[in-house]
């Protein structure tokens, strides 16, 4: 597959610096993206149906960028098109006291999917090993005296490993995707938050602050990507400057995710189609004679009317 050449899962180092932002290399412009999106989607809606019947797997679609990467209008874009019936979206802002008062991955155990379901996951257990890392924020939280708070990192990367390998271990992948945009970019989408009233609401101070900090974030999701990738939990670094060629690779990751866990729908036993039997029979029974039922068709009589209709 074209989009493993953005594949991490440990077998070789990522370097942030040689990691290209706005190549589109697996398309031939934006329409051949949307038409090839397009037909994801529905394959990806597909696949979801019959993940949610079968009930024997659960995934995460874990989402990290820099600011204005379009972490959010990619979900929409890519994530859309599935069924509101097992999935749900966790967004992690900063820990609430009561959140500081567990350990770093209480929060995140708590909207791991069950089988069956997809959980979209927008920012993560990851900010502990990002932002956390960045401003160290753990040396002004309360911690044991026995803790060495100079290898907090270090655990941090080790726990996570564990974590997810024990998801994959109990039923649930984890699928990390790091948007990858680039400083100009990220310069050009905030001047567009700031002079398009629409978008005002978008942008912050706080967010231009941060830009201060562009290398101690390029270094900490280099540090943290080379340390969690693993074969069950790769991490895929996509291209984000271009919004269309960013979304279209997104779909293709996630659909060989869902192909890859090849759900499919519940098989019925001869059992159970001879306790449907009765079952009609008896509900037959209690409606006027013929029961009102019309014959089932089959799709090709349907196929067969339509072009009747047509001609």
């Amino acid at each position: 597959m074209p989009f493993k050449k953005y594949c991490y899962d440990g077998s070789k180092p990522f370097k942030i610096s040689k990691s290209s932002t706005d190549e589109t290399d697996l398309c031939a412009d934006r329409r051949d993206a949307e038409s090839k999106m397009a037909e994801n989607n529905a394959l990806i809606d597909e696949l979801q149906a019959k993940l949610y019947a079968e009930k024997k797997e659960g995934v995460i679609f874990l989402f990290q960028a820099m600011d204005a990467a379009g972490k959010d209008g990619t979900i929409r874009a890519v994530l859309s098109c599935l069924s509101p019936h097992g999935v749900h979206e966790a967004a992690f802002k900063a820990p609430s006291s009561d959140e500081l008062a567990h350990d770093f991955l209480w929060r995140i155990a708590s909207k791991v999917p069950a089988k069956g379901e997809i959980a979209i996951f927008n920012r993560s257990h990851y900010e502990d090993v990002l932002i956390g890392k960045v401003k160290e924020l753990y040396r002004s939280q309360d911690n044991a005296r026995r803790i060495d708070l100079d290898k907090v990192i270090e655990y941090r990367y080790e726990d996570i490993r564990n974590f997810e390998e024990y998801l994959y271990r109990n039923n649930v992948r984890t699928v990390k995707i790091f948007l990858n945009v680039s400083k100009d970019e990220q310069a050009r989408r905030f001047l567009s938050r700031i002079e398009e009233p629409e978008k005002n609401w978008k942008f912050s101070g706080g967010d231009y602050e941060e830009r201060a900090y562009w290398d101690a974030y390029q270094e900490a999701f280099e540090s943290a990507i080379n340390a969690t990738s693993t074969k069950h939990c790769p991490w895929y670094v996509v291209p984000a400057d271009h919004k269309w060629y960013m979304r279209y690779v997104v779909s293709e990751i996630i659909l060989a995710t869902l192909k890859d866990m090849d759900p499919r729908y519940p098989e019925v036993t001869a059992d159970r189609l001879a306790t449907f039997a009765k079952y009609k029979e008896e509900l037959l029974k209690e409606l006027p004679e013929g029961g009102g039922l019309k014959p089932a068709k089959k799709k090709e009589d349907k196929k067969k009317k339509k072009a009747a209709d047509k001609a």
